[in-house]
């Protein structure tokens, strides 16, 4: 029934190619803002939560003051270690985090905060690509590997690596400097908390940051025998220990990051209101175009009521040049957002890239938006009265 009125929406649509293309134009904008904005956000829930997923751990261990990654609070190693007294746990590792900071090997003299992970190398911690290739390296002093994904202001130590085989520098802290050896590669990726990272085994965590209180940690990972249920283990690992630390499933874990971005920082909110902005804008263009050609049809919708058409068959020829301002504004803003994408991965180094999820909320959004403007607009019908306007 729909789609046997389409000619009469096209034609009104055609009818003014100037102001097709002003709304097409808005609706485009809106995509792309939608999209930049929800590409972005997702990115950065994606990169903090990467070290999360890379751990091969399912419970985790962390003090109740810690908020986030970047802001873990040490707690006491013993609480790790009475966790072994259950039969469920195959193994136990503390993990160490902290910034230090990052003397570029290139100028000498540029210093820049790195974000340093480590780890009980005897147990398989972390599932990152280059991290198992080189576990042994880690077992010497002054060890460490460096993050590929890294940004480019810790300079040019990927390229040195591959040339020469190693990389020597500094990483300092509050009070001493210490040289350091670049003996591998791996990849993790920036986040908004880090722009770079480095592994390293907990000795050489701790030699590093020598003011470090000894017998307290950041992390505490436990690995799970085969066949036990990592939620039922968490509650009840929880009655067992004290409450100077939280007990979390990975999914916890996980979830327990992101909401810190989503709620306890402005970020979240920002691209929030940043895509509700974005659909706002697309709105009220499509909006005053549908209603400035419902206004200049009006003589045209009146006849029509004259004839015997109903408001509902009125409407439905306003919402059918709403749907094809979404579909014909949509494709060049998906597309424009595809290069976009790849213009701010390049430039972030972000997970940002599209999903089908993604694309297909932002299509229904914008089907939705347009639906709504041209419902507004179809008002406007209520008031063709033919013995008024004839």
């Amino acid at each position: 029934m729909m789609f046997r009125k389409i000619p009469v929406s096209w034609l009104q649509l055609r009818y003014q190619k100037g102001r097709l293309i002003v709304a097409l134009l808005g609706v485009v904008f809106a995509v792309v803002i939608v999209f930049i904005q929800l590409g972005i956000r997702d990115a950065l829930f994606d990169s903090a939560v990467r070290l999360h997923q890379g751990l091969q751990g399912d419970c985790f261990l962390i003090s109740p003051r810690s908020t986030a990654l970047i802001a873990m609070e040490s707690f006491p190693e013993r609480r790790l270690s009475q966790s072994l007294a259950f039969t469920e746990v195959d193994y136990v590792a503390p993990i160490y985090l902290g910034f230090g900071q990052w003397k570029n090997p290139e100028t000498k003299n540029y210093w820049r905060n790195i974000f340093v992970i480590g780890f009980d190398i005897r147990y398989q911690v972390v599932d990152f690509p280059g991290v198992a290739e080189n576990i042994a390296q880690l077992k010497i002093p002054n060890v460490v590997l460096f993050d590929r994904s890294s940004r480019a202001e810790f300079g040019p130590v990927v390229a040195d690596f591959e040339q020469q085989g190693s990389v020597e520098t500094e990483i300092g802290n509050r009070s001493s400097n210490r040289r350091v050896k670049v003996a591998g590669l791996f990849s993790l990726g920036t986040s908004f908390g880090s722009d770079g990272n480095l592994v390293t085994s907990h000795l050489n965590f701790l030699r590093i940051f020598a003011t470090r209180s000894q017998g307290f940690i950041d992390v505490g990972l436990i690995k799970l025998k085969a066949g036990n249920n990592p939620q039922e283990f968490a509650e009840k690992l929880k009655k067992v220990l004290p409450q100077d630390v939280k007990v979390l499933s990975k999914e916890q874990f996980i979830a327990f990051e992101k909401n810190y971005w989503q709620t306890s920082t402005a970020i979240g909110f920002i691209f929030n209101l940043g895509v509700g902005l974005g659909i706002v804008v697309g709105i009220v263009v499509v909006y005053q175009i549908l209603y400035t050609n419902v206004s200049e049809h009006l003589p045209q919708y009146a006849t029509l009521k004259a004839m015997g058409y109903r408001q509902r068959y009125l409407l439905s020829v306003v919402l059918q040049q709403a749907f094809f301002i979404a579909i014909l504004g949509y494709i060049p803003g998906f597309l424009i957002s595809m290069i976009q994408y790849e213009f701010a991965k390049g430039a972030t180094l972000l997970p940002i890239a599209m999903t089908i999820d993604r694309a297909s909320f932002v299509l229904v959004a914008t089907i939705i938006m347009c639906f709504i403007s041209g419902a507004t607009a179809v008002r406007k019908l209520k008031q063709a009265d033919p013995a008024d306007i004839f």
